[in-house]
């Protein structure tokens, strides 16, 4: 892809994939990856009106995969949605020297743009946190940084994302501290950073404050009431927003909890979609969580069915 063809912008609504698999003894776990469903899922959150896809997230399992499947699921992504979307491909990885490889591969495949956290084994310094970038940054595609905290023990405080924004390439960050005050703060000491919400249950509020974008995990379940609500926030239509949000957010909730992986995918079973399984170490959720997911989701599904209706 040349410089030319590839988006201004990572913003709009972008699904974080949460990745099929079906029963094979000889895979790892006994699970090998659907790539004829995780197409088909793809299409339909394009289709649903969701502006395009980030395969090999956290929610896609990324660290539970082999190199060969997280180059094909990248590539299956990016052939899946063509010119119809874009393709945002996570490149995560314990060091700049793995990132920059996958984000080279991602280059090599077709992807818009990719997502990187900061070093993921470690509690990397400032200076490290900064080369980390640079060396992903120089391969040449658009990068969205992504500040989580809670799992990486880096915080990308807006002080230090206005150094990061200053790196060639370096377009967005995913903000996932919760933390929705920093929205305007990044903003103000990164003008040209374009803010992402990172956290399903502060969407609402991180794009009334300015954000421009949502990297999302539960429009794997409502990707066409997610782009709605990503439409009526970004033109200001508060009420409208919020009694869309409002009905949903107990079940966007579980996207900042620990298993969110499993939550996501068994939200997806309720609406009719595929979710199923986790690769391990992620294992099926305790029948208290069970309980509490599928309670929170038939309120959002209740809640839209009568706004249907109406």
């Amino acid at each position: 892809m040349s410089s030319g063809d590839r988006p201004a912008s990572l913003g709009g609504v972008i699904v974080a994939t949460a990745l099929p698999y079906r029963e094979d003894a000889a895979a790892p776990a006994g699970l090998a990856v659907d790539y004829d469903r995780y197409a088909e899922h793809c299409r339909w959150l394009v289709d649903s009106g969701c502006r395009g896809v980030g395969p090999n997230g956290s929610l896609g399992e990324y660290s539970s995969l082999t190199d060969e499947e997280r180059r094909r699921v990248a590539r299956t992504a990016v052939e899946t949605v063509g010119a119809d979307g874009v393709v945002v491909v996570g490149v995560h990885g314990p060091g700049s020297h793995q990132a920059r490889h996958w984000a080279e591969l991602a280059a090599e495949d077709g992807a818009d743009g990719v997502l990187c956290l900061p070093p993921t084994m470690y509690r990397a310094n400032r200076g490290e946190v900064v080369a980390h970038f640079e060396a992903v940054a120089s391969v040449g595609l658009p990068v969205m940084v992504y500040n989580n905290p809670i799992d990486t023990k880096v915080d990308l405080t807006p002080d230090l994302l206005a150094e990061i924004a200053q790196i060639d390439n370096v377009v967005a960050v995913k903000e996932f501290s919760g933390d929705v005050r920093r929205v305007l703060e990044i903003k103000e000491k990164a003008p040209g950073l374009e803010v992402v919400a990172g956290a399903d249950d502060v969407t609402l509020e991180a794009l009334l404050m300015g954000a421009t974008g949502w990297f999302a995990g539960f429009p794997n379940v409502f990707p066409a009431e997610s782009a709605l609500l990503y439409e009526l926030a970004t033109a200001g239509r508060l009420a409208e927003a919020r009694a869309l949000y409002e009905p949903l957010v107990a079940a966007f909730r579980w996207d900042s909890r620990t298993e969110f992986v499993q939550a996501i995918k068994l939200g997806m079973d309720q609406v009719g979609r595929y979710g199923g399984p986790c690769r391990p170490p992620r294992g099926p959720l305790t029948e208290e969580h069970r309980a509490a997911v599928t309670a929170d989701m038939a309120r959002a599904v209740d809640a839209l069915k009568q706004r249907r209706a109406a």
